[in-house]
C-alpha cells in the first residue's frame, strides 16, 4: 500500500499524461477516435468491437474531464476531473468501442480507478484522446514476481513483495493510472511510483480509500516475501526501469 498524499505528481508533462520513457508517448498522433480499420468497407451503428491487442493497448486521456456511464446514453456512473486527488492527469484503461456506421468510435467502454475493483463504464468518444501503449504488466502474486512486456515480448522479470495474508493483494485487470514521484527517494516508496487503478478490500480505512501501486522500497530484504500492506515492491534499480517504460494506460495483470 502507498500513501498517494504523500507524495507529489511526477514532473511536468509534456503534450500528454499518457508518458514512456520521458513522460509523452511517442508514436502515434493522439487523435485516433474514429479511425477506420483497414477492410472494413462499413459498421452496424451501435455494434461494439474489443480495442487493443496482446501487443498494443490503448490508454485514453480526459483533458477536460469525462462523465462514465453504466451503458451508452445510460444512467451516470462516475465523474472525473482533468486530474485526479494527487493533480495527475485523467487517465482510463480502453476496452471497447462503440462504433456507428461509418466505423467511427462514438463511445469507448473504459477501467475505471474506483471502487469496486474492476469497474468499467463508458465515456463520450468525445470527451476523451487514446495514445498506444506497447507495455503490458503481469504480477504473479503466488511466485512473487512481475514481468514487464513490450510489443508482447518479455522486457524483464523480477522478485517482488506483495500483499500479506492479512492484506492480501488484490487480484484482477486493473491499469497505471498515475505515476508518482515521492518527495524522498530513499523512503518506503523508493524513487518512483505507478498508480495501479486497484484498491485494497481490507484496508477501507486507508487514505484515499486504500490504493494499490507498484513501487520502490527502503526495506530491500522484503523483496520476495508476502509482507506489504497490498502493494507490488520491487527493487529501487528494478522499479526505476520498469517506471522509465510503463506510461499511463498501462494495463496490468494480477493474479495467483
Amino acid at each position: 500500500m502507498y500513501a498517494p498524499h504523500r507524495v507529489a505528481y511526477a514532473g511536468a508533462m509534456r503534450a500528454l499524461a499518457l508518458a514512456a520513457s520521458t513522460l509523452a508517448l511517442a508514436g502515434c498522433s493522439g487523435q485516433l477516435a474514429g479511425l477506420r480499420l483497414p477492410g472494413r468497407p462499413g459498421c452496424e451503428a451501435g455494434s461494439v468491437r474489443p480495442v487493443g491487442t496482446a501487443r498494443v493497448a490503448y490508454g485514453a486521456l480526459a483533458p477536460d474531464g469525462a462523465v462514465a456511464y453504466r451503458e451508452p446514453e445510460g444512467a451516470q456512473l462516475a465523474r472525473f476531473g482533468p486530474t485526479n486527488v494527487n493533480d495527475y492527469p485523467t487517465v482510463f484503461g480502453v476496452l471497447a468501442e462503440r462504433v456507428d456506421g461509418g466505423c467511427r468510435a462514438t463511445w469507448y467502454r473504459v477501467q475505471l480507478p474506483i471502487k469496486p475493483n474492476g469497474s468499467t463504464g463508458w465515456v463520450r468518444a468525445s470527451a476523451v484522446r487514446l495514445e498506444p501503449v506497447r507495455t503490458r504488466i503481469d504480477v504473479d502474486v503466488s511466485a512473487r514476481t512481475l514481468t514487464l512486456y513490450r510489443s508482447g515480448r518479455v522486457v524483464l522479470t523480477a522478485p517482488v513483495a506483495v500483499g500479506s495474508t492479512a492484506t492480501p493483494t488484490p487480484v484482477g485487470r486493473y491499469y497505471v493510472n498515475q505515476r508518482l514521484v515521492p518527495a524522498d527517494p530513499n523512503g518506503p516508496f523508493g524513487p518512483a511510483a505507478l498508480g495501479v487503478s486497484a484498491y485494497s478490500n481490507v484496508l477501507t480505512g486507508w487514505a484515499q480509500g486504500g490504493p494499490i501501486g507498484i513501487h520502490g522500497t527502503n526495506e530491500p530484504w522484503s523483496i520476495g516475501r508476502a509482507v506489504s500492506n497490498g502493494c507490488i515492491r520491487l527493487p529501487n534499480t528494478t522499479l526505476e526501469r520498469v517506471f522509465r517504460l510503463a506510461p499511463a494506460g498501462t494495463p496490468v495483470t494480477i493474479h495467483d
